[in-house]
């Protein structure tokens, strides 16, 4: 009987133990289970904002930047893809009186594109000349674009040859053969010796890792004025701006300066510019602005300033 007793004693503390250490083997898996839960959500956590980080690279090496979150009020060869700088004398002798007359140059970036051929037609209706900052394309269709902005006397600018980002600021020697390359297409196609750039990104532009002053000296050199912007539409943005407010951006600006110069593009993707455009041009004619082609005349506008 005691031997029975013993027995049953024995299978019930077997049963216990073996209780137990299901317990600690579920408790152990539990806590596995959230430690790993708590460390997928760090990584994934880390993982967003590092795509963020990228995407907001990407937009930047892409050209498709967001003017948004672009530094204002800053002056100096890092600073990003502002819309202004902190005003010099210049600036300040820029802004218009009472009396003053008002002179605006309506600007586009990083075509020629199906959109550039609307935009001719616009600017031929109402009799407008323009200044377009082209980058390099050789099809057939965009040589001849690039003959039409000339013919129809608008102003051609150079805009790099790539508008890649990364290569042009990736070296004084990668800059010089894309600023060749831009200058030998215009002038292929046009018969153009062009004598206006238009820093990607701007003179102030944050993505080079070498100060943009290299660069500028290099443009100065070879005798060519470039120019950047003090009136920006706002379609550079990742945001979609409608046609209004592209040209509610443009008309709240160009009333403080004498000279603006207006930051636009014609693009494949800029639909809403292209909307945009005769509604502006009436805005601008019905406050009896002057719409000009940039020339040698145009007092420069430029967000970083480097002497020879």
């Amino acid at each position: 009987m005691s031997e029975s007793i013993s027995n049953e004693q024995n299978n019930l503390k077997s049963k216990r133990d073996r209780r137990k250490r299901v317990a600690r083997i579920k408790k152990t898996l539990l806590s596995i289970i959230a430690v790993w839960i708590i460390i997928s959500i760090l990584v994934i956590s880390m993982l967003c904002v590092k795509v963020i980080s990228l995407q907001k690279q990407i937009d930047y090496l892409t050209g498709n930047y967001d003017t948004s979150e672009m530094v204002e009020g800053t002056n100096n060869n890092s600073a990003g893809d502002v819309t202004l700088v902190n005003q010099t004398d210049e600036d300040i002798d820029n802004l218009a009186g009472t009396e003053d007359v008002h002179k605006v140059y309506l600007t586009f970036d990083d075509g020629p594109s199906g959109n550039t051929d609307q935009i001719l037609d616009i600017l031929d209706d109402y009799g407008v000349k323009a200044t377009f900052f082209v980058v390099g394309k050789n099809d057939e269709a965009s040589k001849q674009r690039y003959q039409r902005i000339v013919n129809e006397g608008h102003t051609i600018g150079m805009h790099s040859y790539s508008h890649k980002y990364s290569e042009i600021y990736s070296s004084i020697d990668y800059f010089k053969n894309d600023f060749e390359a831009i200058q030998n297409c215009i002038y292929d196609a046009t018969g153009v010796d062009c004598m206006y750039y238009r820093f990607p990104g701007g003179s102030s532009n944050k993505v080079s890792n070498i100060d943009m002053s290299e660069y500028i000296q290099y443009v100065n050199q070879q005798g060519v004025t470039y120019f950047d912007w003090n009136v920006s539409s706002g379609d550079a943005t990742s945001r979609a701006y409608t046609s209004d407010e592209i040209v509610e951006n443009v008309m709240s600006d160009v009333v403080k300066y004498k000279t603006s110069v207006v930051l636009l593009h014609d693009a494949d993707n800029k639909d809403a510019t292209v909307e945009a455009l005769p509604k502006l041009i009436e805005s601008l004619q019905r406050e009896g602005v002057l719409i000009l082609p940039i020339d040698e005349e145009t007092t420069v506008i430029q967000h970083v300033t480097v002497s020879q």
